[in-house]
């Protein structure tokens, strides 16, 4: 996938430390330090099954990107995040952010630097096709 993803299977349990892991083999191997976040098969097909959007009708998928989080944000940081005046959508649950631009992302106001920042950890967004095709991919490996 041209997504920035990699889908592989692994025996390591512990997604922190196999995050970890991969950043710092890119670091020792290109020379630059980048975040890596983890999410299993069943933490994906959870992030679906939680969808805000999922049971309405008329929500175009190219406009719903998700971001994973590296870690829990905290109370405080989500009500700060839930406070930003905006047009768009926008659902925290768990280590996910779901938001719906539904007058599409390069119109938006709204900053994921600024988001991030209140948030106080980092993460990678996903458009809902390609959050769908990664689970695809998952589980045709896991199959395997």
């Amino acid at each position: 996938m041209q997504s920035g993803n990699v889908v592989f299977r692994t025996k390591e349990r512990n997604s922190a430390a196999l995050a970890k892991r991969i950043e710092d083999a890119i670091e020792q191997r290109f020379g630059f330090r980048c975040d890596v976040v983890v999410r299993t098969p069943s933490e994906l097909r959870d992030v679906i099954a939680r969808n805000p959007f999922g049971k309405r009708r008329n929500v175009d998928p190219g406009k719903l990107p998700v971001t994973f989080l590296a870690n829990h944000p905290s109370a405080e940081a989500r009500e700060q995040v839930l406070k930003i005046k905006t047009d768009e959508e926008l659902h925290i649950d768990g280590r996910e952010v779901y938001i719906y631009f539904p007058n599409g992302m390069g119109r938006s106001k709204l900053s994921w630097p600024t988001i991030g920042k209140k948030l106080g950890t980092t993460g990678t967004g996903r458009n809902w096709n390609s959050v769908t095709k990664l689970l695809e991919m998952a589980e045709k490996l896991g199959s395997k």
